[in-house]
């Protein structure tokens, strides 16, 4: 019996490695990337509902973006707050504003897909760039270094969207780990012509490919997904770029509560879900992998089976999987992360189980 676990650890660690080192390698390895401008007109669309604080602190840092073309599209998708008061002084402030009121929609109600279609409806230029009303850019180039990957072909490019750090906290650095591999993985597909998700913190399209899917109505009844499910659907190996250069990094304000945090990445498995096949085969592969060679490890080394070589696997596969976490961490300004790689992974591990477990008994909140 336990020489048929020692084969199946073999196996896993062998998936994991061909993980770290052929897909993941393909990031972490990449050559660093140079800005060209591109000078193309922008329209920068940002979504808001019931964020007064926020918006309030992070549009003027859009509004300062080192760009020669380009407008800020402000959706307030019907806050009951301040939000909409908000930005209409930011519109009379800044001639390049300009704002969508949405009103609840009986048939769309709180649903954030439908507030932003009105916004890229209303959206002048041909090509949009997308953040979150609890988002800002590390610079005033992030306009020019995102817009620098478009070309004829690449139409689609994606961004990384990293959190603030929150010092001597715990949870901080789970949440900005789980978000450093969520890069990792979509940038390193993206890269092997296989793209099948980003982040709407930080992404960018022509308006073009959102009219060729028909917008986001083959996914409407979704209440999230406007980043994923899109990129899923209009992403083919010819029209997708990745930036990640430190000009093109934006930052986000993370949950400071483990019970919120969980809600948020309810939310993101939920939608997960609605990939197609293949995207959800390859993410199910390497998770249930995770899970495996961490519970065969424990079982092979409790009972001493053969535990020079189960031990040696699993130094190789943590030195391989650390160096790729690590040189991707180092492009993503995310070099405080490395060093607590194997604990917070072990973490996330067991994480992912508890949320798999709890999605199938309730469904997750969404749009506010």
């Amino acid at each position: 019996m336990l020489i048929l676990i020692l084969y199946f650890f073999v196996v896993v660690v062998v998936i994991q490695l061909t993980y770290y080192l052929a897909f993941f390698g393909k990031f972490a390895f990449a050559k660093a990337q140079k800005i060209t401008p591109k000078r193309i007109p922008i329209s920068v669309i940002v979504c808001a509902k019931n964020e007064e604080e926020n918006v309030a602190k992070f549009i003027p840092l859009l509004a300062e973006q080192n760009y020669p073309d380009f407008e800020i599209i402000l959706i307030d998708d019907a806050s009951s707050d301040t939000t909409l008061e908000i930005f209409e002084d930011f519109e009379k402030q800044y001639s390049n504003v300009r704002l969508v009121k949405v009103k609840n929609n009986e048939a769309f109600w709180g649903n954030k897909k439908y507030a932003l279609t009105l916004g890229i409806k209303a959206a002048k230029k041909e090509y949009l760039l997308f953040t979150d009303a609890d988002c800002y850019p590390t610079s005033k180039e992030w306009i020019t270094a995102m817009s620098s990957q478009f070309t004829m072909q690449k139409t689609i490019v994606l961004g990384y969207g990293k959190y603030e750090k929150i010092p001597n906290s715990f949870l901080n650095k789970i949440i900005r780990f789980e978000t450093l591999l969520t890069a990792i993985q979509y940038f390193s597909w993206a890269k092997m012509g296989h793209p099948y998700m980003g982040v709407g913190r930080n992404l960018a399209y022509k308006k073009e490919e959102f009219f060729k899917v028909n917008g986001f109505i083959d996914h409407i009844q979704v209440r999230s997904g406007d980043d994923d499910l899109f990129v899923n659907q209009a992403a083919t190996a010819k029209n997708v770029a990745i930036s990640y250069t430190p000009e093109s990094i934006t930052y986000s304000l993370p949950k400071t509560t483990y019970k919120d945090w969980i809600a948020q990445k309810r939310r993101h498995v939920a939608t997960a879900s609605y990939y197609k096949k293949f995207d959800k085969f390859q993410l199910g592969v390497f998770y249930s992998s995770q899970l495996l060679f961490l519970i065969l490890s424990i079982v092979l080394l409790a009972f001493q089976f053969q535990w020079i070589i189960v031990l040696s696997l699993f130094v190789l596969r943590y030195i391989v999987a650390w160096i790729i976490v690590g040189f991707s961490a180092g492009k993503l300004q995310e070099k405080d992360l490395r060093f607590w790689f194997p604990v917070v992974e072990l973490v996330l591990i067991f994480t992912q189980i508890n949320i798999f477990i709890t999605n199938n008994f309730s469904k997750p909140v969404h749009w506010k």
